[in-house]
């Protein structure tokens, strides 16, 4: 499959030197700084240091004085640990980067990696599902990851126990990525331990979270993010009707992405969140050669593109109101339960680039929150 399919390039340089490289690590590391943050300072300044220089100065505006960035020392400490580990930085736009992530509106600035590189070049495909998966579903897991490898995609999943740990052994000598919740260099859970040595040296590891860094129930969403981000398709086997694992099917929603799923039994909860995907319009998948006939539909879609124009309809963006009442709206129409920026911008009826900066200055003053996948809410 094509190296570039879903490839994005951001609109600034990336890291050139160990100079740009430690400004691109604090600006990510600043508080109240995440991705969608990152990529806006980078495009408004155009590199990190210039970021960095700005950043007190916007927080002020905010109302939070006594704002400080990511020290020096601490970038640096963070270099050192990874360089101690056996971790390589990768940073968005870099050759190295995986081109699909890169097309994510959210994409990590960051990434720290251990292992090979050689499962980003291939095509990916995602298997996720349950922990306490039955042994028909980790058979099937091992099945298609099994299947896929031989016909040189890579499987990507999350190290957890289950449905998850199945598609890393099966897929270890054909191509395994396993996404962190926490820092790279920690096993979490405990028990995949000897998994996750055996990927580091036969596949990868990654993660966006600092090193060393145990992870927390709040990582794994954006966790999940990657996970969807990364792959051209997610295959989910087994999912109860409310899970993690159905996260990652609305992050890879949110992400354009091909959501397929094994079903299983009426009565199995375990099963419950797959017949639903299925029910909802999710490919059924009985075998390697379902998820196959969809890979090569988005390979024939991707060789020949729909030549529609963009849509015409929309009203032009009206001028934008000033800051305080731009802000007063913005709150008007946000609640606790995240939606999606672009509803928003439609909603507001202006431009991306009136409201961009506003959502900035809100993250700063800590009154909006950013979510995986292009979503914000009120703090």
């Amino acid at each position: 499959m094509a190296k570039d399919l879903f490839s994005s390039h951001p609109p600034f340089t990336p890291p050139t030197s160990e100079e740009d490289r430690l400004s691109w690590l604090r600006l990510i590391r600043s508080p109240r700084v995440g991705p969608a943050t990152f990529h806006r300072l980078m495009t408004e300044h155009g590199c990190a240091a210039t970021a960095l220089e700005v950043l007190p100065t916007l927080a002020k505006s905010a109302g939070v004085d006594t704002y400080q960035p990511c020290s020096h020392a601490a970038a640096e400490a963070e270099i050192d640990l990874a360089r101690a580990k056996g971790a390589r930085m990768l940073c968005l736009g870099t050759d190295a980067y995986p081109h699909t992530l890169a097309s994510i509106s959210d994409a990590p600035p960051v990434l720290w990696c251990i292992g090979k590189r050689a499962p980003i070049l291939r095509p990916m495909v995602a298997l996720v599902g349950a922990r306490n998966a039955s042994s028909l579903g980790t058979r099937m897991a091992r099945a298609l990851a099994e299947g896929l490898g031989h016909e040189g995609y890579t499987i990507v999943s999350g190290l957890a126990r289950g449905v998850d740990a199945a598609a890393h052994h099966a897929s270890l000598k054909t191509g395994t990525i396993a996404v962190m919740g926490g820092g790279v260099d920690v096993i979490y859970p405990t028990e995949n331990s000897v998994l996750a040595a055996a990927i580091s040296d036969q596949g990868l590891r990654l993660s966006e979270q600092p090193m060393s860094l145990h992870p927390q129930a709040r990582h794994f969403p954006p966790r999940n993010r990657i996970i969807a981000g990364l792959a051209l398709a997610v295959v989910v086997v087994e999912a109860a009707e409310k899970s993690g694992t159905l996260i990652t099917v609305r992050d890879a929603l949110d992400q354009g992405r091909e959501i397929m799923a094994v079903p299983g039994h009426p009565v199995d909860g375990r099963a419950g969140g797959c017949n639903r995907l299925i029910r909802e319009g999710a490919t059924l998948v009985r075998h390697v050669e379902d998820v196959l006939e969809v890979l090569r539909r988005l390979q024939a879609e991707h060789e020949h593109p729909d030549k529609s124009g963009p849509d015409e309809t929309h009203p032009a963006p009206q001028v934008a109101p000033d800051a305080p009442q731009l802000h007063r709206r913005i709150l008007d129409l946000l609640g606790p339960s995240p939606v999606a920026e672009d509803q928003l911008i439609r909603d507001l009826s202006l431009s991306a680039a009136a409201i961009s900066p506003a959502l900035v200055m809100m993250e700063m003053q800590g009154i909006v929150r950013r979510h995986p996948g292009g979503l914000v809410s009120r703090s």
